[in-house]
């Protein structure tokens, strides 16, 4: 079974900028997707973004675009999720998940990592 850890939240200021780590515990093959989501208190879940693992193709929200940018190291199993230019409506608590041939749910998640940004 793989198993999913975030880490690297923390507070920073507006307009700054902070990278999450998602590292999994093996190899994901080529026929996974990994999405990033956030929750704040009170709010429903989000997407930020989502990477495919066959060509490493993203996808973003527009909430996001232009500001996060997920990337994947192949040799550590890690997907990082760069996020800049950092708004205090961006304060959540950051997950990750696996979806199976990039459809249907995500079936696996992380405990998450919380990011607060203070304006």
């Amino acid at each position: 079974q793989v198993q999913l850890v975030e880490s690297g939240g923390g507070s920073v200021q507006a307009g700054g900028s902070l990278r999450l780590s998602c590292a999994a515990n093996r190899y994901i093959y080529f026929d996974y997707c990994l999405g990033w989501f956030r929750q704040a208190p009170g709010k429903e879940r989000e997407g930020v973004g989502s990477i495919e693992f066959g060509f490493d193709t993203t996808t973003y929200p527009d909430s996001v675009k232009g500001r996060f940018t997920i990337s994947r190291d192949r040799n550590k199993n890690n997907v990082y999720l760069q996020m800049n230019s950092l708004k205090p409506e961006d304060t959540a608590m950051y997950y990750c998940a696996l979806q199976r041939y990039c459809r249907g749910d995500y079936a696996i998640w992380g405990r998450g990592t919380q990011v607060t940004v203070s304006s």
